[in-house]
């Protein structure tokens, strides 16, 4: 069974139907901790604001049940559900994350000028097609070929301490992490959901996955 983690804060259904598409496997959109540690995959979604993120994950006391599945499960993370494997996002004024790697979440703004080095102009959020550059081998790029596309929505970006844990990375005024990888533990900045041929391919990677590199 895959557990889609429910703290109102992603695009559950969409996900769910994504899943769906997928695999046979039964998919469940849930915030029981039961039901999370019981399942065999788990998908972390997630996209908003960080600190409300982690204030209903607070909430339905569930910041110590993502800690432990993403030790111990295939987890995949979507969005706001990488950026706040962080320790610290400075969204909002500041807020702590959950802190599963060391490393902070920046704002876009603080960081790229106007204009990319074409003297196109740049967005905040960015909102769109983009390419992921591939910066490790791993069982969820299989089949998606180097620099493929996919759906980005975000004006935040997660800046890792380990830069080892970086399996993709981004062009936006800068070249920054969008996908990490660690153990049994995938996390990609875009939306996979919405990310067409390649984003389904990923997912349909993730839910055949046993957690090994």
């Amino acid at each position: 069974m895959i557990a889609v983690i429910d703290y109102s804060m992603g695009n559950l259904h969409s996900v769910h139907k994504a899943l769906q598409h997928v695999t046979n496997e039964t998919v469940e959109i849930t915030s029981s901790p039961d039901v999370i540690n019981k399942a065999d995959h788990i998908v972390f979604p997630g996209q908003g604001a960080a600190r409300d993120c982690m204030s209903e994950l607070h909430k339905r006391e569930l910041v110590d049940v993502v800690k432990q599945v993403a030790v111990s499960k295939p987890f995949l993370g979507v969005c706001m559900g990488m950026q706040v494997l962080m320790e610290h996002s400075s969204e909002g004024g500041g807020v702590d994350c959950i802190g599963l790697y060391e490393g902070k979440v920046l704002y876009f703004q603080d960081h790229i000028g106007a204009t990319d080095e074409n003297g196109e102009r740049l967005k905040i959020p960015q909102m769109g097609w983009n390419k992921v550059s591939h910066t490790q081998q791993h069982p969820l790029w299989n089949g998606i070929k180097e620099n493929s596309r996919f759906y980005f929505v975000h004006s935040y970006f997660i800046a890792p301490e380990d830069k080892s844990i970086i399996a993709g990375e981004t062009d936006y005024g800068i070249t920054y992490p969008s996908a990490i990888a660690k153990d049994n533990v995938f996390a990609i900045q875009a939306h996979p959901e919405k990310s067409a041929d390649d984003g389904l391919q990923l997912l349909k990677n993730f839910t055949q996955w046993d957690g090994n590199v």
